[in-house]
């Protein structure tokens, strides 16, 4: 796409997303899509809550994507604790929502970096009224049909209470115009009985046809150990540092994970 980011991720042409659409070479003016543009998706990581597992969820995802040598960006937007742009530096990036409104316009890159690639975006706790308008004010799930690009949600949830209802928010606000999976985070809860239970949950899942699956625990001696060494997963797979059975239990946390996302149907 010509004339909107340079090398460093940022817009060097029009700032607005009409302009970007009117010069991208791979829409016609009248809205139709062209043929040399390949589906994309932005694949939004969410959960709204700190601590239920975000970065984490999206790191497996990244090394997913590297270990089948799928094309793809990834985008950390969360700027309090960027861990997944420290481990991944190499395919990441990163944008901001914000209130302010001479930033508003930094999550736009987001959509315009999905022309090319799938997008992999780590999101903060607490945005999703800044995400939901993004969406919604730049009509995005219309302006992403016309040009191959739909949405993903993966929603973290712990099994609590305030985790369950902002999943509910979501799902019911975008319905079906955006894909939900709910990740069930079995590392911080192995008791999803009440959840199964609540005919809320249960009713939206049904309706909007949304994807469950489990996010297998992680043994908190390797996580620790690879979060304080900042690592990828591919350099903690094979590390001697970590003994035979580390290595082994990160291999079988990996492989668990894989299986799990591969279930949704929702990759590439």
């Amino acid at each position: 796409m010509a004339d909107s980011v340079n090398e460093a991720g940022e817009k060097t042409g029009e700032s607005s997303m009409t302009a970007m659409i009117k010069t991208s070479s791979h829409l016609s003016l009248n809205g139709l899509e062209t043929v040399d543009k390949q589906a994309t998706k932005i694949h939004l990581i969410d959960g709204e809550k700190g601590g239920v597992g975000k970065s984490l969820f999206a790191r497996v995802l990244i090394q997913y994507f590297l270990d089948k040598k799928y094309p793809f960006l990834a985008v950390d937007a969360d700027r309090s604790n960027p861990d997944v742009s420290r481990i991944y530096e190499s395919v990441c990036r990163s944008a901001l929502f914000s209130e302010d409104e001479k930033k508003f316009f930094e999550a736009d890159k987001i959509f315009e970096w999905a022309f090319e690639n799938s997008v992999i975006v780590n999101l903060p706790a607490q945005v999703y009224p800044l995400v939901t308008n993004w969406i919604e004010k730049n009509n995005l799930i219309a302006l992403g049909k016309q040009s191959k690009i739909s949405f993903c949600k993966w929603f973290i949830c712990t099994g609590g209470y305030d985790s369950v209802q902002l999943f509910l928010k979501s799902v019911q606000h975008f319905e079906k115009r955006i894909a939900h999976v709910l990740v069930r985070n079995c590392g911080l809860e192995d008791d999803w009985s009440s959840v199964e239970e609540m005919e809320s949950v249960q009713n939206a899942i049904k309706k909007y046809e949304v994807k469950v699956i489990d996010f297998p625990k992680f043994y908190s001696r390797e996580r620790n150990a690879i979060d304080a060494k900042g690592i990828t997963f591919e350099l903690a797979r094979n590390s001697q540092e970590f003994g035979v059975l580390g290595r082994q239990r990160i291999k079988s946390f990996i492989l668990s994970a894989y299986e799990a996302v591969e279930t949704t149907g929702m990759l590439p």
